[in-house]
């Protein structure tokens, strides 16, 4: 069974970036009723800090050591995160903007995937090379105020080039982002920004 893979940043069950995707599922398992959902919630999983022995297993693997019995266990946690991604077909990352990037725990979860030997790799002739394969991806970001027609009073979005690249690194290149803002002031521009973004999600399931 082909499988979406939908990775939840918002800690709140009404957020904007959650409506987007809901918006965007709904019309996709209509499209594709075949299809598995397979939703991580960042603020439900169990992400284990960055130290320790899986941190030991990181530089172990790039300096070229076998792993102790400790890393090994931790390294797995690891590998397993980054095989339930990797198993998709389809992605899609909804997020809000935290103080113009992203949430930790979002960070945290990259951390923890983008491993050597795991998600890319080092070549000394043509330097860093991804492993996981590309496929389409969304990231729906929300956010309080609006980025994307020059109404942001000069402030500066900074998750849409860290996550393009941080998702190029370990494979993902083909990313779209479909911006939900502004979130916050007045409501007939909160409520016109949603419908706009709405509209574009609903559109782009029936053929992601």
């Amino acid at each position: 069974m082909p499988k979406l893979f939908h990775l939840v940043a918002s800690p709140r069950p009404d957020s904007e970036s959650g409506a987007g995707a809901r918006a965007f599922l709904d019309r996709f398992r209509q499209a594709r009723p075949d299809w598995e959902i397979d939703e991580l919630n960042l603020w439900r999983e169990h992400l284990p800090e960055f130290d320790g022995e899986i941190l030991q297993a990181k530089y172990a693997r790039m300096g070229g050591r076998a792993f102790t019995d400790g890393q090994r266990a931790a390294f797995a946690v690891a590998e397993r995160m980054a095989v339930r991604l990797d198993l998709a077909e389809r992605v899609v990352i909804s997020t809000p903007m935290w103080n113009f990037g992203i949430p930790y725990k979002l960070k945290h979860w990259l951390d923890i995937i983008n491993q050597p030997g795991l998600t890319f790799r080092f070549d000394p002739n043509r330097g860093y090379l991804p492993l996981l394969k590309d496929r389409p991806t969304l990231v729906i970001l929300a956010s309080g105020g609006d980025f994307t027609t020059g109404m942001s009073r000069g402030r500066t979005d900074l998750v849409t080039p860290y996550l393009r690249e941080a998702l190029r690194f370990i494979g993902l290149r083909d990313v779209t982002f479909i911006a939900i803002g502004p979130t916050s002031g007045p409501a007939e521009h909160t409520a016109a920004a949603q419908e706009r973004a709405h509209r574009i999600l609903v559109e782009m399931a029936a053929r992601f």
